[in-house]
């Protein structure tokens, strides 16, 4: 007796033969290799340890701000310590704020707002002495992580759902994969044409008035009641008029990677690896093009003053480029800014300006002062060259210069800019307590 099939029934069977058949073609087998491993705070510790603790000695200074007379120094990806700066010949840390992951600040009035890897944290510092944690924005700067070391090791086993990732470890792993497959190829970190760095298809980030001032390497800033902040190539707005109560407003998609921002009255300066950015932010909450100013791959803050524009291009490996210039660039047009001249620079990184005083950190080449009247002639108008100083960012306010660089806290009186006078120096792991 014949068993009869419907066409429905033997394409079922061909396809069960079929995948029978490819599971048994394919091969198997236990690999081990060296990985990234993450190391996961869990969510309910992370929001819970921003604290103040006793002062401590600057370690690894990253950026700083300067607010009424209070200087905010940040321990990179530790936190940030508040230095009392009445008498600049005799600065007193107060204490030291503990911030996982933070990079970045700004103040408005008496809060002080932080990254915290993922999260965006309000601070109330009314009482410099006690500062205390009065909002957050949950998940405001998604998949942020700490930069990994060797990125010659792929990365092994990164859940953004287990918690936080605060670190990375090195070692040995071992999984079952198909002989085909690399096996861990898939978790390799790569970059886009905009320089955004992602794991499989999960996109990551490494790591005056009522507002304060920061420095020219600024990925946070401040204007009419909203906090603008750089995370990868989108420009994120929130609204911050009041706090607690911060709501997180619009985002601004950037065709490239922009690395600083500089605030000049109603106008939004962005630095990237290819050029100046101009945004309009007389609406804050609605940031509009205006122009931009390119040039070829380079790192690139910037700064301005009146109808000029300086921006420093750095060479290297993160900068994608080789070019280390310091360019002038006229805005008087501000829809058609152009360059009136380059100067060839070492490897300068922030810059500051004050009535016409320029000051440039020149990376290892140290700190350089020059008179910027004449912006066609500023390489011969060199005031001062602090050559001994690995420099890193100034603020310039009012005759006194602070600056950060690998040796620590510097700060100079340039009242008298053929007469600047260093008044203090705070070295990295001293700390002079009250």
């Amino acid at each position: 007796m014949k068993t009869k099939y419907s066409a429905a029934a033997l394409l079922f069977i061909v396809m069960a033969l079929g995948a029978f058949t490819s599971c048994q073609d394919k091969t198997y087998e236990e690999i081990t290799y060296k990985a990234n491993v993450p190391v996961v705070m869990g969510f309910n510790e992370f929001r819970n340890a921003v604290v103040k603790k006793a002062p401590q000695g600057l370690a690894n200074p990253g950026k700083i701000y300067f607010k009424d007379n209070f200087i905010f120094v940040n321990e990179y990806q530790e936190g940030i310590h508040v230095i009392d700066n009445a008498n600049p010949e005799a600065p007193v840390f107060l204490n030291f704020i503990t911030i996982p992951g933070n990079i970045d600040m700004a103040i408005k009035g008496n809060i002080l707002y932080v990254d915290s890897y993922i999260d965006l944290v309000a601070i109330d510092i009314t009482d410099p002495h006690n500062p205390l944690e009065v909002d957050r924005v949950e998940n405001a700067f998604p998949n942020v992580v700490p930069p990994i070391t060797d990125l010659d090791y792929p990365v092994y086993g990164l859940d953004f759902a287990k918690g936080v990732v605060v670190g990375w470890e090195t070692r040995e792993v071992t999984e079952v994969v198909h002989k085909e497959n690399n096996g861990f190829g898939f978790g390799k970190v790569e970059y886009d044409n905009a320089g955004v760095p992602s794991i499989g298809q999960s996109e990551v980030r490494f790591n005056s008035s009522t507002t304060g001032i920061g420095g020219s390497m600024a990925r946070f800033t401040l204007t009419n009641g909203y906090l603008y902040a750089l995370h990868n190539n989108t420009l994120k707005l929130f609204n911050v008029n009041t706090t607690p109560g911060i709501t997180t407003g619009n985002e601004v998609y950037l065709d490239r990677e922009v690395e600083t921002l500089f605030p000049y009255g109603n106008r939004l300066f962005m630095g990237t690896t290819t050029g100046m950015l101009v945004y309009d932010v007389s609406s804050p909450g609605s940031p509009t093009y205006i122009s931009a100013f390119n040039h070829i791959n380079s790192c690139d803050p910037v700064v301005i003053e009146g109808n000029l524009a300086y921006v420093t291009l750095r060479a290297g490996t993160q900068c994608n480029g080789f070019a280390n210039q310091l360019d002038v660039i006229d805005i008087s047009s501000i829809t058609n800014p152009f360059l009136i001249k380059s100067y060839p620079m070492f490897n300068p990184y922030g810059l500051g300006i004050d009535n016409k005083i320029l000051f440039i950190c020149d990376g290892d080449a140290g700190l350089k002062i020059y008179d910027a009247t004449d912006p066609m002639q500023i390489h011969m108008n060199q005031i001062a060259h602090y050559a001994d100083i690995k420099t890193f960012d100034v603020i310039p306010v009012n005759g006194l210069l602070m600056m950060i660089g690998a040796g620590g806290l510097y700060q100079y009186d340039y009242t008298n800019p053929q007469a600047i006078t260093l008044l203090s120096h705070i070295p990295v792991t001293a700390i002079k307590a009250p």
